[in-house]
């Protein structure tokens, strides 16, 4: 039943490929920031409402998120996940409308595959879940703690990139800001009655630096001064900045966090001055493959012309939500090129690959092997099963 399902899909996703290219167009030319992107939410939860999807939208208290359901509504349940906002000044530059659009197709894809596919239609239930704000404000974040996805046995989804890659080297990452308190003085009349908290907080730059040699891989810390006084002549009372950390795993994370924190402590007691340090955002968790599914989907896009192999050792690719995600549910997030190497995202040439042909022969491939994916999740006996064991390896690893 299931190669016949998988060539049911492969018609369905070719049926209705003008309609997600253009879904996919639409996003790219009216781009939303996080939070923001109500026109994409009320597009594509509209699509998969008039394809007969149980539509819930704002989810986890955020308007701009939601949560389709077609089956019968019990396990297996594979989430399909779709990423819909842009990057400040830049649009699509990192190809979220191509992952809604490849998302969307999934689903729509899977769902009718199984309607029409002779034979008793598999149990379990197919879920398309419109995840907010990836590039600041973790909706994935927010999904989790409200419990979108505690039923969930895979959450699959794949990212436009640069290479082909079948796992995703995504880091942990969370945001900290550092506040030293001073005394201010007249930098001539009276210097000797100020503290100065700007000379603290460069001094604790230049620890950080020294701090960096000895970093793990994976491990990094990137800081901007946020305010550094007001005038020339007072001696700053107050300054303050704000740290972007990033480590392999979590625990890694954590644990940066705590030299940061150090550093200050002792900064601020060499110079006199007080310190408060703490995390501005949640941050995110690192994200965790889970194989057994990753090779699958790498299985399924190798039938349509596009091989994945493994990342470049060392080589880190930022951060995401999806590692929240991937921590409570096996989860896949591989990669899959609209450039060449020599490229990167965030940038405006990957904006505009994001709307090429390639993109959109990258789209409908990667929902084609999605939706397969998917399928041998509901219809294949013990593989979600395997998935779970891996799942449960990975966290006892990273323990």
């Amino acid at each position: 039943m299931l190669s016949a399902l998988h060539d049911r899909i492969a018609h369905e996703v070719t049926a209705r490929a003008s309609r997600l290219w253009d879904v996919a167009l639409a996003l790219h030319r009216e781009p939303e920031l996080a939070f923001e992107e109500h026109a994409a939410a009320a597009l594509l939860s509209g699509e998969l409402e008039r394809s007969g999807f149980a539509v819930t939208r704002g989810v986890a208290d955020m308007p701009t998120a939601f949560v389709a359901e077609a089956g019968d509504g019990n396990r297996p349940r594979v989430a399909l996940l779709l990423e819909y906002d842009a990057l400040p000044g830049l649009g699509h530059a990192c190809g979220h409308n191509l992952i809604a659009a490849a998302g969307l197709g999934a689903a729509l894809a899977l769902n009718s595959a199984l309607r029409e596919t002779p034979g008793r239609r598999l149990p379990g239930t197919v879920m398309a879940v419109g995840t907010p704000a990836e590039e600041g404000g973790g909706g994935k974040v927010a999904q989790v703690a409200a419990g979108v996805f505690d039923e969930v046995d895979a959450a699959l989804m794949f990212h436009p990139g640069v290479n082909d890659w079948v796992r995703a080297p995504l880091t942990a990452q969370v945001q900290v800001r550092t506040v030293f308190h001073g005394r201010a003085a007249h930098p001539t009349g009276n210097p000797t009655e100020g503290i100065d908290a700007l000379a603290s907080l460069i001094q604790l730059f230049g620890s950080l630096n020294v701090l960096q040699r000895r970093l793990p891989p994976g491990s990094h810390i990137q800081g901007i001064i946020t305010d550094g006084g007001r005038a020339t002549n007072i001696v700053p009372e107050r300054a303050e900045a704000l740290f972007g950390l990033r480590a392999a795993t979590t625990t890694a994370l954590d644990a940066l966090v705590l030299e940061l924190t150090r550093c200050a402590e002792g900064t601020a007691a060499a110079t006199g001055t007080a310190v408060e340090t703490s995390p501005t955002t949640t941050g995110y968790h690192h994200f965790r493959d889970n194989a057994v599914l990753s090779d699958r989907f790498a299985e399924h896009l190798r039938e349509v012309g596009i091989g994945l192999g493994e990342p470049t050792p060392g080589v880190y690719l930022g951060s995401s939500d999806i590692g929240d995600v991937s921590a409570v549910v096996p989860a896949i997030h591989p990669f899959v090129a609209i450039l060449g190497p020599e490229h990167a995202d965030h940038t405006t040439e990957f904006a505009t690959a994001a709307a090429s042909p390639r993109a959109r022969r990258v789209m409908l491939a990667a929902s084609r092997a999605l939706a397969s994916t998917a399928a041998d999740v509901l219809g294949e006996p013990g593989l979600a099963d395997r998935a779970w064991t891996r799942q449960r390896e990975e966290t006892a690893a990273d323990a």
